[in-house]
């Protein structure tokens, strides 16, 4: 349901950006005739039983796959680790560069493939590991063994993971009412507009922080002898990797964009540290 959620904050298509996605369904055939540019941000959510072709493209007369269909949009993988192993990796060079490259004996095609990643999983096999209210019976070698089916390299890929803790019965009935998703999409583009001005004067045509280059988080994100101490300490303590020290500079001037704040502060730092749970758990 979250994840269903997340096309409704993202901020809308700038014309650019439609008029790629178009092109992409265009090709596919998934276009409604009917329809001009597509106007709404695409979510995807493939069933775990999809092949790595289906999932990055090719077959005899290469197509692009769902990576490319959610371009610009929102790529859902529900019960991560049911996805067989291989079909995970593929997406390692999407995720890198925003692009995929199927190379055949006679030609070799590029599609698109800057999407937003969202996945879910069980924290163990039963699902209760960590439960208040329930008793899970996996031993640690179970809980071990499902979680490496995600390999730290594609984990170490993914910005922000999370424990989404089970909702409890006065909060599912509570009558308050929450913050909607206009409220919340009114942040985001206030952010994304910020990040475009900041990164107007830059070469290549990126958007927003999660498209910067290494020596663009170096320039966009400087860090005071506060940040400096608290982020050393995190990537010596935790063993984190150069990926992931990019990452959390990324994330970190996202969330101080969201807060309207230039610089980013040591509680931006360490708020991006705490969004990388797996890492504490399971690769350390």
């Amino acid at each position: 349901m979250l994840a269903k959620r997340m096309p409704t904050i993202l901020p809308p298509f700038t014309f650019e950006e439609a008029l790629e996605t178009t092109k992409i369904h265009s090709v596919v055939g998934v276009l409604d005739p009917r329809a001009g540019l597509v106007g709404v941000r695409p979510f995807r959510s493939p069933h775990h039983t999809i092949s790595d072709a289906g999932l990055i493209g090719g077959g005899a007369i290469p197509r692009p796959g769902e990576v490319s269909l959610a371009h610009n949009g929102v790529l859902f993988l529900d019960e991560l680790p049911e996805f067989p192993r291989n079909v995970l990796e593929v997406m390692r060079q999407p995720l890198e560069d925003g692009t995929v490259c199927i190379a055949r004996a006679s030609m070799s095609l590029t599609f698109p493939a800057r999407f937003m990643l969202a996945t879910a999983m069980n924290p163990c096999p039963c699902g209760f590991h960590n439960d208040r209210t329930r008793e899970c019976r996996c031993t640690q070698p179970m809980i071990q063994r499902y979680i490496s089916k995600i390999s730290g390299p594609l984990m170490d890929r993914i910005d922000i993971h999370i424990d989404v803790p089970a909702v409890n019965y006065k909060e599912m009935r509570s009558a308050s009412v929450p913050e909607g998703s206009t409220e919340i999409r009114q942040r985001v583009i206030r952010a994304r507009q910020v990040q475009l001005e900041r990164l107007a004067s830059s070469r290549q045509k990126i958007y927003c922080n999660a498209q910067m280059s290494s020596s663009q988080v170096r320039t966009f994100c400087e860090l005071s002898p506060d940040c400096e101490r608290l982020l050393e300490r995190a990537m010596t303590q935790q063993g984190l990797s150069a990926r992931a020290h990019d990452r959390i500079l990324k994330v970190a001037r996202t969330v101080a964009d969201l807060e309207g704040v230039p610089a980013i502060q040591p509680k931006h730092i360490a708020e991006a540290i705490q969004y990388r749970t797996l890492d504490r758990t399971y690769w350390v």
